[in-house]
């Protein structure tokens, strides 16, 4: 791989995990006066509109497998992996959520063996893979709370990071295809919306407009939608085109490290030496599972 090529893809992984970890401040913001169904389904109707104008022509599929995969990737990486995450959190803590979710690149990394060609499992990724749940737990663990098992939203969290391997499965076999990434990312939002459709009916959809409409209610549904919707599922399914589906996914680790961080600038947290001991285990894991094995010279 071209070596500057590859820099991109990760600064690409790079800003696509440092917007997303700031995302839960927005959430937490917006929590206040929508339900997590109506800012998901905001969010991404922004994003898809967006994308819409950025690149109006219409993207003319070649075959109807193709299709099949959009469609797989918009129930995955939007719909079921958001739906689950959101219920988990509201049947076990906060912290174990953080910590399960975590585990997507391992569920990556063994469907990628699997399932696509030159994406090989390493001794590495396991022992970064290790070394950085650790670190994510210390993370987690900060106010010192302990992490207790909720089995329901626990396994919800697990289900959520299986769903979000397979959506890596399947954008990088659709960077395969040779369309264009703003297009494949606008078709695999909308498809994400269509399934989301029933899910408005069962939990209910009436956002308040005039709640929505204050300036930190307003500038936060457009930051999910614009930036962690629209800007980092291109930025995200771009990476994957370069650096492969087990590479980028190992940047979820980074999520909570920082999630900490921003917390402590945006909302005055205490960064606790749990915490700090915690990140430089993540980081050491990142770079662990990383790192390329060097060829011996004879």
């Amino acid at each position: 791989m071209d070596r500057n090529k590859e820099i991109q893809g990760h600064l690409l992984a790079f800003i696509t995990i440092f917007i997303w970890g700031t995302t839960f401040i927005s959430t937490k913001i917006l929590l206040d006066v929508l339900t997590p169904i109506e800012i998901l389904f905001l969010r991404f109707a922004i994003g898809f509109l967006v994308l819409l104008l950025a690149c109006p022509h219409r993207l003319k599929v070649k075959e109807f497998k193709h299709e099949l995969y959009f469609a797989g990737a918009g129930l995955c990486g939007v719909t079921l992996y958001y739906l689950l995450e959101n219920i988990a959190l509201t049947y076990t803590l906060v912290s174990n959520v953080g910590v399960i979710i975590s585990i997507a690149p391992f569920f990556t990394a063994i469907f990628a063996h699997r399932f696509l060609d030159g994406e090989k499992l390493q001794t590495r990724f396991f022992i970064g893979f290790l070394i950085a749940v650790i670190g994510i737990l210390f993370i987690s663990l900060q106010g010192g709370n302990n992490l207790q098992i909720h089995p329901l939203g626990d396994i919800l969290a697990v289900l959520a990071a299986v769903v979000w391997a397979v959506y890596s499965i399947l954008t990088k076999k659709i960077s395969g295809f040779q369309y264009n990434t703003i297009q494949v990312t606008r078709r695999i939002f909308l498809y994400g919306l269509v399934f989301m459709v029933p899910s408005l009916f069962i939990f209910g959809f009436k956002p308040t407009l005039n709640e929505l409409l204050t300036p930190a209610h307003l500038f936060n549904i457009l930051f999910l939608g614009l930036a962690a919707s629209a800007l980092c599922f291109v930025t995200w399914n771009s990476a994957v085109k370069i650096l492969g589906a087990i590479k980028t996914s190992i940047y979820i680790y980074m999520v909570p490290v920082i999630t900490v961080v921003t917390s402590v600038i945006v909302l005055q947290e205490k960064m606790t030496g749990a915490s700090v001991f915690g990140i430089v285990l993540t980081l050491t894991g990142l770079f662990i599972s990383q790192r390329k094995k060097h060829k011996k010279r004879d």
